[in-house]
């Protein structure tokens, strides 16, 4: 086995941090009040429903613009989409160091924002879309003038997909949809909502749901209210769908065949924010080691407490082992079917998100009563990380799928016998 990070990647990384300090660190610097303590406040249009302020979306522009000039926003996306055809190792290693680096809008995760961006859309409207839908939504959702938001979560059912509610009904050449959807991410500029709805087979059962790209003009679609949530602003909506009208070729994918998809954009996802989860905690901690080196507590250093040396041992120790983890499953999922390691995702994806929440948590106990202000941005890095411990799959339905592959209850009843 070779552990070594590959030259080419290697080499992206440096070209990265050159990249950063030349372009993204200056417009930053013009820009603090997104950064320092007053970050969740300049952000947020807590008038408007704690949507995202236009100020700050437009800073994030800025700054994707600026990394698709420089050839580093696509270069996860496949050649034909003028991207770098980085592989999913690539990926965790870079989103890795990226987040390393602590807040900044170089990798500002709150809103899945970085210079290296992260298209799992793109992916799945790559594998299961028809010619026609890539033509129309592909290119305008790289650069931003298009933009399908993600309903599967309803407000009955969450981890639980395959129970879903909204129902879809043939009519003609067109189906019906009504239901409800929760956490509705990225509805507040959405131009469609990819909505899913079961259009045959029973409850319980993955077949039958079916993916429908909804226009999020369409009559009968509402957003109700936005959830403000642990870590603003909010583009989490409650949608409601009453008798909404959309022709047959809105479905994305086989009729059916929904949750598929959406296995595609969690696995995609899950990766990465793994790799992500990882590199926050390597940077809680090492702030937490260099504070600790610093400040003299009683005449000493306050890194010569066993108090303080341990657990941030065990940290670093649990950092060392869920990095190498997670790049082995990144480097499984560029060689087999993503469903074959599915459950090494989810080993990945639970744990990385524990670590970071509880690193973040130790760097404030170790910084004392400024650990616990908004001068620091462990609590910023906290909020957020502390959601992915229950969205796309709870760190309880994670582990439940690493047991389902362990005793083997994800196979066919006929294969158990």
């Amino acid at each position: 086995m070779d552990f070594e990070i590959p030259a080419d990647i290697q080499k992206t990384l440096k070209d990265l941090d050159d990249f950063i300090e030349a372009e993204i660190k200056p417009l930053e610097r013009e820009h603090m009040q997104y950064f320092d303590y007053r970050r969740e406040y300049a952000r947020t249009d807590f008038e408007n429903d704690g949507v995202p302020r236009r100020e700050w979306e437009l800073l994030l522009r800025e700054m994707r613009d600026r990394a698709d000039k420089a050839g580093f926003l696509r270069y996860g996306l496949p050649k034909k989409f003028g991207g770098g055809g980085g592989t999913n190792l690539a990926m965790a290693i870079i989103r890795e160091h990226l987040a390393a680096k602590g807040l900044g809008l170089h990798n500002d995760l709150q809103n899945e924002s970085s210079v290296v961006g992260n298209f799992p859309q793109i992916v799945m409207f790559d594998r299961f879309g028809t010619e026609a839908q890539k033509a129309e939504f592909i290119d305008d959702m790289i650069a931003g003038r298009k933009r399908v938001a993600f309903g599967l979560t309803e407000p009955n059912h969450g981890s639980d997909a395959t129970w879903l509610e909204t129902k879809a009904v043939r009519d003609g050449d067109d189906w019906v949809i009504n239901g409800a959807k929760r956490f509705n991410s990225g509805m507040h500029h959405a131009s469609h909502d990819m909505v899913f709805a079961r259009t045959s087979g029973d409850e319980g059962k993955a077949r039958g749901i079916t993916a429908f790209l909804v226009p999020a003009t369409a009559p009968g679609l509402k957003v109700e209210y936005m959830h403000w949530t642990f870590n603003m602003p909010t583009d989490h909506a409650e949608v409601s769908l009453t008798d909404v009208r959309v022709p047959h070729d809105t479905i994305l994918g086989e009729e059916g065949d929904g949750l598929a998809l959406a296995q595609t954009f969690v696995h995609e996802n899950r990766i990465r924010q793994a790799a992500s989860g990882v590199g926050a905690a390597q940077y809680c901690i090492n702030e937490a080691v260099e504070y600790a080196k610093n400040r003299i507590t009683f005449g000493q250093p306050l890194s010569s407490r066993q108090a303080i040396q341990f657990p941030l041992a065990e940290l670093q120790t649990e950092c060392e082992m869920v990095r190498t983890l997670v790049y082995k499953t990144a480097w499984g999922l560029d060689r087999q079917h993503h469903m074959e390691i599915s459950d090494k995702v989810s080993m990945c994806n639970y744990r990385a998100n524990k670590l970071v929440c509880e690193a973040a948590d130790r760097a404030m106990q170790v910084h004392g009563g400024i650990g616990y202000t908004r001068a620091k941005p462990f609590e910023h890095i906290y909020r957020h990380h502390r959601r992915y411990r229950i969205t796309e799959g709870s760190e309880e339905i994670q582990i439940r799928r690493i047991a389902q592959r362990m005793f083997g209850f994800d196979k066919p009843r006929a294969a158990q016998a």
